[in-house]
């Protein structure tokens, strides 16, 4: 599915009309017919562009558009002004309340579809430019339950912490284990955030949930209450936590949990890079290939994706680095050695295992992963291929 634009016009016959013109150009459309249902759709859909027709009974697009940038959550969206009136004041004043550019009824198909395509364009190449200004979101996520998703994710958000701010964190309500490695099983940030609606997520209210380490993480952690891991996630309000945590700090790790829910699926658009987390047995790797699959068939680059093997045991019984990148059709970015003393020990002393050996093993494979994470991320520059 292409990018997604709101379009706001009274006029249902226009509506129809304007929405069948860019659908058949591929993109994906949702519709409001006044100025108060526009704002509400855009704070819930963050659409990519809106075009907004300024003649509307119960708020004209101009206050429509002055309080869409007003909005931290809506601030950025691109606007293209629509109206049958041709007079350069509308135009002056459409500008001046925030518009992006401006159209006259009726438009030819192609005009309307060449000012789209480069506004979105335009919006993308300022969302590239401004990367180096936000966090780096680094997702991690596991091909099944029990690889060392949680761990490797923590582990990975340490070493960056050494180098600037970091927010970890976890997104799996009632299935908290990141707060309990870290001695905060009480806090609840991100599970109280999954219960807001998108509109009501902005930076304030994501710092307000953040809780400090002795470490020097910051982390926005799930509850580890059973019924929570029954609530019905917004996909748009995870995503709109997740943009809102980009911009606290240098770098954010979020432990995504296993596979390819509708949240996963919708927060990978977000981050700058996912790390697939797997370990060397058969089925384990058969179900991490059918999972990066699916991910790039939806859009995510093989450049934005890497795979980590974590070796949790000493066994012969496992599948060779070299089969496995061969099944995996996947470079390795690295392999993890085992070290279960070492991970009890940091548990139990509510540490990440490498902040509490530094000088181990495992700590200078994680330590290579983060600066290589940091690298590739940096230089991808986005997460899903246009």
């Amino acid at each position: 599915m292409g990018e997604k634009i709101l379009i706001v016009d009274d006029d249902i016959d226009s509506l129809k009309l304007i929405g069948l013109m860019l659908q058949r150009q591929g993109y994906e459309i949702a519709a409001a017919s006044a100025g108060g249902q526009a704002i509400t759709k855009a704070a819930q859909e963050h659409p990519d562009l809106i075009i907004l027709d300024v003649m509307m009974p119960d708020m004209d697009g101009f206050e429509v558009c002055r309080r869409l940038r007003a909005d931290p959550n809506t601030v950025g969206i691109p606007i293209i002004m629509f109206t049958a009136k041709t007079l350069v004041d509308d135009k002056v004043t459409g500008f001046e309340a925030g518009a992006d550019d401006y159209l006259t009824k009726p438009t030819h198909p192609a005009e309307l579809a060449s000012r789209v395509k480069a506004i979105l364009a335009r919006s993308a190449a300022q969302r590239r430019s401004s990367a180096s200004d936000t966090g780096l979101v680094i997702g991690f996520l596991g091909a099944k339950g029990g690889v060392g998703t949680t761990t490797i994710s923590l582990s990975v958000a340490a070493m960056l912490s050494q180098k600037g701010p970091t927010i970890v964190s976890d997104i799996r309500p009632g299935q908290g284990s990141m707060g309990l490695m870290l001695g905060m099983g009480r806090a609840t940030g991100m599970t109280n955030l999954l219960a807001r609606q998108a509109a009501e997520i902005n930076a304030r209210t994501v710092e307000a949930e953040l809780v400090p380490h002795p470490s020097g993480l910051r982390a926005l952690l799930s509850s580890i209450r059973p019924k929570d891991t029954q609530m019905n996630v917004n996909p748009d309000t995870a995503a709109a936590i997740l943009k809102n945590a980009r911009s606290l700090a240098r770098n954010v790790a979020i432990d995504l949990g296993v596979g390819l829910s509708r949240q996963n699926a919708r927060l990978v658009k977000e981050i700058d890079h996912l790390v697939v987390v797997v370990e060397p047995l058969r089925v384990t790797l058969t179900m991490a290939r059918e999972l990066l699959k699916e991910l790039e068939s939806s859009g995510l680059s093989r450049g934005n994706t890497s795979i980590v093997l974590v070796n949790r045991t000493q066994s012969t019984l496992q599948v060779p680095w070299q089969e496995a990148e061969q099944l995996l059709g996947h470079d390795m970015l690295s392999i993890v050695s085992p070290a279960p003393e070492l991970a009890f020990q940091a548990v139990e002393a509510n540490t990440p295992m490498v902040l509490y050996q530094p000088t181990s093993v495992v700590a200078t494979q994680i330590g290579k992963i983060a600066e290589e994470l940091s690298t590739r991320s940096a230089s991808a520059g986005g997460g899903v291929a246009a």
